[in-house]
């Protein structure tokens, strides 16, 4: 799967669920995150700046991760893609070998999703595990989110991210 292959395959799931196609800042992000790219490159290549850029591509990450119903980063979103479209990505001079498989854009079967009303899961009280999700509740915090957002995003309690400080 080729860079505007995988863009068109985005661009599907997301216009399948909001009915809205992603803009070039977006097609961006998912190009320059799939080329392993920093913020501050894309953000040179579309002439804005690196914090509006963060700021998209966050709420970018934030869409797929409601749409693929899992967490959905700059660190593994060739990954997620791949699994979710069920097609190998090359984004380069190399032959590729794709797999052709089903897409699945707009199901209407519903996500299983876990009671948020427990206000400790216990996979977050666990030790390494505690201090990732600490982590990833800082870092969101440091990019602006609300505890709402961070909650929603980590499909968490909204109690368990408020009962962590930020260290930042």
């Amino acid at each position: 799967m080729d860079s505007r292959e995988v863009l068109q395959f985005v661009d599907e799931v997301v216009y399948a669920k909001t009915g809205k196609r992603i803009n070039d800042l977006q097609r961006g992000i998912i190009e320059g995150t799939l080329k392993r790219q920093k913020y501050s490159d894309i953000a040179k290549d579309y002439n804005c700046t690196t914090g509006h850029t963060k700021e998209v591509g966050f709420e970018l990450w934030r869409l797929l991760s409601d749409i693929f119903g899992e967490t959905v980063d700059k660190k593994h979103l060739k990954s997620i893609l791949e699994r979710q479209s069920n097609l190998n990505i090359s984004l380069g001079n190399k032959s590729t070998n794709n797999i052709v498989g089903c897409i699945n854009i707009g199901s209407d079967r519903p996500n299983p999703s876990p009671d948020k009303t427990q206000l400790a899961t216990p996979d977050f009280q666990q030790g390494n595990n505690h201090q990732t999700k600490k982590q990833k509740i800082d870092k969101l915090r440091q990019y602006g989110l609300s505890n709402e957002e961070i909650a929603e995003l980590l499909d968490l309690p909204l109690e368990v991210v408020k009962q962590v400080y930020f260290d930042g």
